[in-house]
């Protein structure tokens, strides 16, 4: 049985849809030619994962050899209060936790597109070579050109789509299979790879040092300067997602389907291929290759809602949690110096190796 109510606000309506039978008790949003559905396990997860990540970022404001409390982080980001508490939430601690949230929202948006394209929980950007080409990008300016911040992240942005067209192009048989489309991203993430290693080999002692300590993705040394251009990118590419999060679920029932709804595959599968490869180069520019984030946060999300496709705002949410949980970590047990990509390599390792045991089992 269904049963809707709703409420009228100017041109809004508000509809609830309560489906006992059939599945979950969703509600829709209509603004004029707009509606939002959002289903009820979807919003709870939501919910809870944003409140866990206001209280990791809390904890990660108020830590540290100089330790605050909630009413002193309060008092600096309303900037009154103690002058050494201003200092240490402003200026030490938010760019690092801003910068791992939005880092590990882009991550886990980029990894939910993929894996919906793809239709496999491995087509993640880092399994299937953007983030390596995004790395090759970075090494190619860093040592043979000098190397520079905003060089370095253009560099990784011109490598990530690179990579991307590479296995596009490779995988492509008057379409792309996702399937086929792994198998090419893992072969061609070996060979840039290799590549890398063979360009910091041939470089010299001091080069190599600083290019292996970037690649292995660090939150180290973020600042507002760069974080005002992430979030310039972020806040164009985040919400393009979210717009074409309905097509993008429309394309998992098959090509045909989505067809006969009205969705253009082809320009939504370029655009959404776009907007994931930029939202992966982008992360990569601004903190190096963080390895795990793409290919976990959407898995956890897609379970905590116990929904069959990826949603975008609970891996953005998932992903921005993971990061900043992991560079917590780091922090807490090794200290500030240690890359947050060597504790994401070791969460994501364990959590691949159960994934590619539960997936082969008969």
């Amino acid at each position: 049985m269904n049963s809707s109510a709703s409420m009228r606000r100017d041109n809004c309506r508000y509809e609830v849809d309560a489906t006992a039978l059939d599945g979950p008790a969703h509600r829709v949003i209509r603004c004029g030619p707009f509606s939002f559905k959002v289903e009820t396990h979807t919003a709870i997860a939501a919910l809870l994962l944003a409140i866990a990540l206001v209280a990791v970022a809390t904890l990660a404001l108020a830590g540290g050899a100089f330790p605050l409390r909630v009413g002193d982080i309060v008092s600096a980001l309303l900037g009154v209060g103690d002058e050494r508490a201003q200092l240490v939430v402003i200026e030490w601690r938010l760019p690092r936790v801003l910068g791992a949230v939005l880092i590990g929202m882009a991550l886990g948006v980029s990894g939910a597109i993929f894996q919906s394209l793809t239709r496999n929980p491995l087509g993640s950007p880092d399994v299937i070579g953007f983030s390596a080409g995004s790395y090759t990008g970075a090494l190619i300016v860093l040592l043979h050109l000098g190397g520079g911040y905003w060089l370095t992240a253009g560099g990784a942005v011109a490598g990530g789509f690179g990579a991307a067209a590479l296995v596009y192009a490779l995988a492509w048989r008057g379409g792309v299979d996702g399937f086929r489309m792994i198998l090419i991203g893992i072969g061609v993430s070996a060979l840039l790879g290799a590549f890398n290693m063979w360009m910091i080999r041939q470089a010299s002692l001091q080069a190599a040092l600083g290019a292996a300590f970037w690649g292995a993705g660090s939150l180290n040394g973020l600042g507002f300067d760069q974080l005002r251009f992430a979030a310039l990118a972020f806040a164009v590419l985040l919400p393009a997602s979210a717009y074409l999060a309905q097509a993008m679920r429309q394309m998992e029932l098959g090509d045909d389907v989505a067809r006969a709804t009205g969705v253009p595959v082809m320009r939504m599968r370029f655009a959404l291929t776009f907007v994931g490869v930029a939202l992966t180069a982008a992360a990569t520019a601004f903190a190096g290759p963080i390895a795990f984030i793409a290919l976990v946060a959407p898995q956890v999300a897609r379970r905590m809602t116990a929904t069959a496709s990826v949603s975008i705002l609970t891996s953005a949410l998932c992903g921005g949690l993971l990061l900043l949980v992991a560079d917590l970590a780091v922090q807490r047990a090794f200290g500030n110096q240690l890359p947050v990509g060597v504790m994401t390599v070791v969460i994501g390792g364990f959590y691949f190796i159960w994934l590619l045991v539960r997936e082969t089992r008969p």
